[in-house]
């Protein structure tokens, strides 16, 4: 026969082993919140990296797109000095208007 010490004994190892395996699980998922937790301070530095990027070429290419523009303004400009130049100068030798 078991004695009450006997039977009390055993039902506090089996809650020692229930309270060891229950810590466990827990250790296991604060590891694994702690791992979560860094690969989303990870991703949160990353995006924010490359909103950085993406505002530094947003104004990279509205500089590009102005000077695409003023470029364009000018070679026109040029154009039609160039045309300017070129009527005068078949004015000025005689040359008919049209050629």
């Amino acid at each position: 026969m078991d004695s009450p010490v006997s039977h009390t004994a055993a039902g506090l190892q089996e809650a020692l082993r229930r309270l060891a395996a229950a810590i466990d699980q827990l250790e296991a998922a604060a590891s694994r919140r702690a791992a979560v937790d860094a690969a989303r301070g990870d991703l949160v530095e990353e995006l924010a990296v490359m909103q950085d990027d993406r505002a530094r070429l947003a104004v990279d290419l509205d500089g590009a797109l102005a000077r695409g523009q003023a470029l364009e303004a000018a070679t026109h400009q040029v154009a039609q000095r160039l045309q300017r130049a070129g009527a005068a100068l078949r004015t000025a030798l005689g040359a008919p208007a049209g050629g």
